[in-house]
């Protein structure tokens, strides 16, 4: 692990000369740049207590024509860059200026718990109209970033670079590198919805983003293929539509700016990079019009340079590059959605504008093709003896024209003039990807050798049908702190069992992992695991506290994807009086309850549906309205708990009320023989709902009177983009079937036939 300063050591709250930085408002519009020196070298600064007040309020932006509300921090998107010197002492007054609280925390820094600005686990939250103060040493280099650590408030705003920069005289500083001109880059992305409605409707598996971003994959668009047969194996497995990324993002930001330029660098400059992801969901890939990227730094740790065409950077991860300006032009740094719908630019240089080559549309019925050879029907992964680790073989390979050929017409790569993409060869061989396997500390990284081990074993664990997201099949409420001890040596082996890649992120410590490099393995503080990917991480339990351990796509830490880490008989926070309470209420984050509506105003009647659902349960009532007493109406209400790792399993207990008026008693026999009335009728059930093949879901229910039911029935078939059909049978002989024309995120046109209302036509409503 790095060695700290014996004064840190000795003292790590010594305050020496004071030197105070106080951030002035400005415009959400104007970039953190401006707040930042670009550095030609790095000084040899006294210790000293630097000092940042920063004030969060609530704002308006308007990045894609709407007028919305974001979080500023001293009146800026992103937050003000923060920058020290290795051996300061940190102190950051926060005034939360906000309707509701807040907190900050300090991605990749090794430093004090209470000071971790996790809300309810180091510390409680920032009430509104308060102030709070973190204070710690900076006893490391790198860099890093922050960002709030309460609800989806990163999502509007709250993130912003964190900078730590090596003393001059420091052993490891490498000249050529570290003292190059620095620019701080913080890549993010904005939707215009509300990120509580974002995570609402991942949970009610809204298509939308899917609409959206053209990744619907559709029977007609199977068909127009040549995949008609991938996609019906792929429903027959029970798997919705793959993709990337869950959110559909209105921009995608480069220190807040759609695009960026840097005009005083000319050819023959050579420009180190500090590149922060602080998407909220958003992978991306980056490339450069100027040639190689150098790869210097990961996570804020140093690494031998290693010279790549591309490189992808997950949520939450950093690295620090180098690039060279060859000519008097200016050369895109193109940062690219991993989904590839959009992108951002950093332009280096001044004159004509070299762009960077473009990356084609991902080929999404192959990545089917893929996913449904490694998937079983039972919902297990089968990864056909492929041993994968360290991102060194993507599974979505497949889906990457560039490497598997494509048809698409490539754009010229010079704005105004007309030059070919000969130097962009499309074979797999050409093109030098980054994976963890290349990186390499320039320094020993070996944890204490005679210290005892504790091993850990975890399998990352999804479900997109109703995106619950987990370790073990267990969310972070179902769980209890894992107990470890200061100065035993953590060996975390991690699985991911699921279909989606995920950064796994650890708070307080750098890990080293395990990547072939022996002695000089890197160290990290992200690990990005793709499907069906097994990695190794290692780290000294040296800072005593409570960890989060977690996904770091904000949406999937919230469903509940992490564990939090424990030291044993640590001393108590003085930041958390009631540790049982603050558990209680870390916990409600991944149980909190997520609503649905449905009204469908139809010729031929109102039908609809109320759901709460969170992780394990469901609570919903369905009705039929008709508009005469013939028609009459029924009411249906279920309460149930989902079980197993699929959660294609829910039994339930229910309630069915009907009222019709037909002049006498209408009897009738269902399927079985058993009589039962529609005219008046309330009865309790208790039954069970399966996800059957096709994603047809079986229902089956026997009530009070004795009477059972069965029944099928699939509302989503996705027979084009916008175009959905539905079906219902039962054995009370009871059948509909119809199909939705969807017109936007809330509103869709339908055409049914009903066997009690008969043929309807009518508008959808849905939230």
């Amino acid at each position: 692990m790095k060695t700290l300063p014996i004064i840190l050591l000795l003292c790590p709250f010594a305050i020496f000369a004071q030197h105070e930085h106080h951030q002035t408002n400005t415009s959400h519009q104007e970039s953190t740049l401006s707040t930042i020196q670009v550095q030609s070298s790095i000084q040899n600064y006294v210790s000293k207590t630097v000092r940042y007040e920063l004030f969060v309020r609530d704002t308006l932006v308007n990045y894609s024509g709407k007028t919305k509300r974001a979080i500023a921090v001293n009146g800026q998107i992103p937050m003000p860059t923060l920058s020290f010197t290795e051996g300061d002492t940190a102190e950051i007054v926060v005034h939360n200026e906000l309707k509701e609280s807040t907190s900050l925390h300090w991605h990749g820094l090794i430093l004090p718990n209470k000071e971790d600005g996790v809300p309810y686990l180091t510390q409680m939250p920032i009430k509104p109209k308060t102030t709070h103060t973190y204070r710690f040493p900076i006893v490391q280099n790198g860099t890093h970033w922050y960002h709030s650590h309460s609800g989806l408030q990163e999502q509007i705003g709250m993130y912003g670079s964190f900078v730590m920069n090596k003393k001059a005289d420091s052993p490891t500083f490498r000249k050529g590198i570290d003292d190059l001109p620095t620019i701080p880059i913080i890549l993010s992305e904005w939707t215009d919805f509300n990120p509580n409605n974002v995570h609402r409707m991942l949970h009610n598996a809204t298509d939308w983003f899917a609409i959206k971003k053209g990744t619907t994959q559709s029977y007609s668009e199977a068909i127009k293929q040549g995949y008609m047969g991938t996609k019906l194996k792929n429903e027959w497995k029970r798997m919705t539509a793959m993709d990337v990324s869950d959110v559909y993002y209105e921009k995608f930001l480069i220190n807040g700016k759609p695009e960026y330029n840097l005009s005083q660098f000319k050819a023959g400059d050579k420009v180190r990079l500090r590149i922060s992801n602080g998407g909220a969901s958003t992978y991306f890939w980056l490339n450069y019009a100027g040639g190689k990227i150098t790869v210097v730094a990961s996570d804020g740790n140093d690494v031998e340079p290693v010279d790549v065409d591309r490189m992808i950077i997950a949520v939450s991860e950093t690295y620090d590059v180098v690039v060279t300006i060859p000519d008097n032009m200016s050369y895109e740094f193109l940062a690219t959605a991993e989904d590839r719908t959009k992108s951002t630019s950093l332009w280096l240089g001044e004159g004509m504008k070299m762009k960077a080559t473009s990356m084609p549309k991902l080929k999404y019925f192959e990545g089917m093709k893929m996913m449904n050879d490694m998937m079983n029907l039972d919902g297990s992964m089968d990864d056909m003896g492929m041993s994968m680790s360290l991102q060194q073989m993507d599974m979505n390979t497949v889906m990457y024209p560039e490497i598997t050929g494509s048809t698409e017409k490539k754009s010229d790569n010079m704005v105004g003039m007309n030059m070919s993409h000969s130097n962009h060869s499309t074979s797999p061989e050409s093109i030098t990807t980054l994976n963890y396997a290349m990186l390499k500390s320039p320094i020993t990284t070996s944890l204490p050798a005679l210290a005892p081990e504790k091993l850990l074993k975890f399998e990352l664990t999804g479900n997109m049908n109703r995106y619950v997201w987990s370790m073990d099949n267990k969310v972070v409420s179902e769980t209890d702190k894992i107990l470890i001890k200061k100065g035993e040596n953590v060996k975390i082996i991690l699985y991911n069992g699921s279909m989606m890649r995920h950064p796994m992120h650890l708070h307080g410590h750098d890990f080293r992992l395990l990547n072939g490099q022996g002695a000089y393995s890197p160290l990290k503080n992200i690990i990005d695991i793709m499907p069906m990917e097994t990695d190794t991480l290692e780290f000294n339990a040296n800072i005593e506290g409570d960890w989060f351990f977690h996904c770091h796509i904000l949406y999937h830490m919230m469903s509940g994807m992490g564990r939090v880490f424990t030291y044993e008989n640590q001393a108590a926070n003085p930041y958390i009086p009631n540790p049982k309470y603050a558990w209680r209420k870390l916990g409600a984050e991944d149980k909190k309850l997520h609503f649905m509506a449905e009204n469908d105003i139809a010729t031929n009647g109102n039908d609809g549906q109320l759901m709460l659902q969170n992780t394990r349960w469901s609570i919903g009532t369905e009705w039929r309205l008709g508009y005469n007493a013939m028609h009459g109406y029924e009411t249906e209400t279920h309460i149930g708990r989902y079980i197993g790792k699929m959660q294609w399993f829910m039994p339930f207990i229910g309630f069915d009320w009907r009222y019709r008026v037909n002049g006498m008693d209408m009897v009738e026999k269902n399927l079985f023989g058993q009589t039962s009335t529609k005219d008046n009728r309330g009865l309790f059930s208790v039954g069970f709902n399966y996800t059957l093949p096709f994603l047809v879901r079986f229902q089956s229910e026997v009530f009070t009177d004795g009477n059972f039911r069965m029944q099928l029935a699939r509302e989503d078939i996705p027979l084009s983009k916008r175009l959905r059909g539905m079906f219902m049978v039962n054995t009370d002989k009871e059948y509909m079937g119809g199909i939705d024309y969807i017109f936007g995120k809330n509103i869709r046109g339908r055409v049914h036939y009903d066997s009690d209302m008969g043929w309807g036509v009518g508008i959808g409503l849905n939230y």
